[in-house]
């Protein structure tokens, strides 16, 4: 029977997800607003599109936490602490490298998902199994839209 070092252990990793939802969130934004170029209305939308979908999920994510016992982030500092993505202010930055960090984050995100789910089977809570599930599927159509603009 899953215990509390096994529900402490899918917070932990929950709240790790959590920080690279926003930090995605975040970045995906910044191109969105930055992004130039030839290719710039097809960006634009499909970026603001995604980060719309990665900000839906933060509450969820968060929730998730809450209703197993824990706590979940406070503050920028907090997903600054907790996030595996790299942050990144530039603004002036070619429109498909742009693509290609997104895609490369969005792959880094579903193995992170993995890692939650497997935190949610040792923890069994199926309920936080099941959403991985999903996660997975969008971060996954997220990486092929960008791969398939890449060319």
């Amino acid at each position: 029977m899953p215990g509390d070092n096994t529900t402490k252990a899918l917070n932990d990793s929950l709240n790790g997800l959590l920080a690279d939802y926003f930090t995605l969130y975040l970045k995906t934004k910044n191109y969105h607003w930055h992004v130039a170029g030839p290719n710039f209305r097809e960006l634009h939308l499909m970026f603001d599109e995604q980060a719309t979908e990665l900000f839906a999920l933060t509450d969820i994510i968060a929730e998730r936490v809450r209703k197993n016992g824990g706590d979940t982030l406070t503050s920028i500092a907090a997903i600054a602490g907790k996030t595996a993505l790299k942050d990144d202010d530039r603004t002036k930055i070619d429109a498909m490298e742009m693509v290609k960090v997104l895609r490369d984050d969005n792959a880094a995100l579903v193995t992170a998902i993995r890692a939650v789910k497997d935190a949610a089977t040792e923890a069994g809570d199926n309920a936080t199994e099941g959403l991985a599930d999903d996660w997975t599927d969008q971060a996954q159509q997220r990486v092929w839209f960008l791969t398939q603009t890449l060319g």
